[in-house]
């Protein structure tokens, strides 16, 4: 691979795994509720790691240039941050982080990580972010193949990804240590943001479509 390409991604990549969304209010949410983030976080890694499979397939292009299957799969993506921010506001009282808190059981982490599976995979910002940025640090020039280089590039985003996300939650996790009252507060402001953020994906495809219907 380009050597130059491959350090300018580094930093592209890690700036973007390092701007606060969706990703790190879960990650947080699922640490304050839960002994264990482990299984939210690799959840999450798991959804891009989907996301790299479509990108070196080609299929990751084709939904990209298919304007009504996005629209859907952005409709279904924000309905399902509405619902993972419902019912992380709905439980935002309850939200402490102490050392009595119980390991939870098999299929609550299961349940976990299928949510954050959904949380990065039913993204569709994820997936343009695969189709538009990584192509532009992949070198026909290289000895590797093109989809080769795609899918190191995406498995390197997918690993500073989980090392952001295991930061934030561990940094997080230990701020609030013994802390409930902070710990509701970061857990009611990370339902918000998951809904915001699902607000505005909905938005996007539904104003669009209203106001065309409206000049009909």
């Amino acid at each position: 691979m380009n050597s130059q390409l491959f350090l300018a991604f580094l930093v592209v990549a890690g700036a973007l795994a390092c701007t606060p969304g969706v990703d790190w209010a879960y990650s947080i949410a699922a640490g304050l509720k839960q002994r264990s983030f482990v299984p939210a976080v690799a959840g999450l890694c798991s959804g891009y790691v989907l996301h790299t499979v479509l990108m070196v397939a080609g299929l990751a292009a084709l939904l990209a240039g298919l304007p009504g299957v996005l629209g859907w799969l952005t409709i279904t993506g924000s309905a399902y941050l509405l619902w993972l921010g419902f019912g992380t506001i709905r439980s935002w009282r309850d939200a402490t982080f102490t050392d009595e808190v119980t390991s939870p059981a098999e299929s609550t982490q299961f349940r976990t990580f299928l949510q954050g599976v959904g949380t990065s995979g039913i993204n569709p910002k994820g997936l343009l972010f695969f189709v538009a940025l990584v192509p532009q640090f992949v070198s026909p020039e290289a000895a590797l193949p093109v989809p080769v280089q795609s899918g190191l590039l995406g498995l390197t985003f997918v690993l500073l990804a989980g090392l952001v996300y295991t930061c934030v939650a561990l940094l997080s996790r230990k701020l609030l240590h013994s802390r409930p009252g902070a710990a509701r507060r970061v857990t009611l402001a990370s339902g918000i943001i998951m809904m915001a953020l699902g607000t505005v994906l909905l938005s996007e495809q539904l104003i669009p479509a209203v106001a065309g219907l409206a000049w009909q």
